[in-house]
Order: C-alpha cells, then sequence, then structure tokens
C-alpha cells in the first residue's frame, strides 16, 4: 500500500481509516513489506518522521508547519496499551 503524495488527510476519521487500510494491506500481503516486524517499522517510521523534510522537499511539497506532532505520539504511546 502506498498513500499517494497528493492524498491529504484532514481529519481524524481519515487518519483511522487509512490506518486500518493499512493493517489490512499487512494482513494480506505483510510478507512483502520491507519493514515487516515491529521493531523494523518502527525505527523506520522514526527515520522518516527525522527525515521527512527531504521527502516533503523532493516531492514538491512543504511540510506542514503546524503538524499536531504531540497528537501522533500520544496515539502511538496509546496504541501499546489501548485495546
Amino acid at each position: 500500500m502506498t498513500l499517494d503524495p497528493d492524498t491529504e488527510i484532514h481529519d481524524r476519521a481519515k487518519l483511522a481509516a487509512f490506518v486500518r487500510a493499512l493493517h489490512q494491506d499487512y494482513l494480506r500481503r505483510g510478507q512483502h513489506w520491507e519493514n515487516d516486524t515491529l521493531e523494523r517499522f518502527l525505527q523506520a517510521l522514526a527515520a522518516w518522521i527525522q527525515d521527512s523534510e527531504g521527502w516533503y522537499r523532493n516531492t514538491g511539497k512543504e511540510l506542514p508547519p503546524g503538524g499536531d506532532w504531540t497528537f501522533l505520539a500520544r496515539a502511538l504511546d496509546a496504541a501499546t496499551a489501548y485495546e
């Protein structure tokens, strides 16, 4: 599954739907993901977040200046225990 660079997600419902679709993609073809374990996935996630300015630049987009980094961190943290 690849998110089109022109796709914009502007609300929680769409973000949740995207994460669900990502999960379904993993269940269907996770063995083909380069980062197919939680350890590798989290390492890649941290690396991409750190280097995301380059991705935005390479795709002709601007890194959103007001990104809610705390929301993302809270969501990832909550997922370690949320049922």
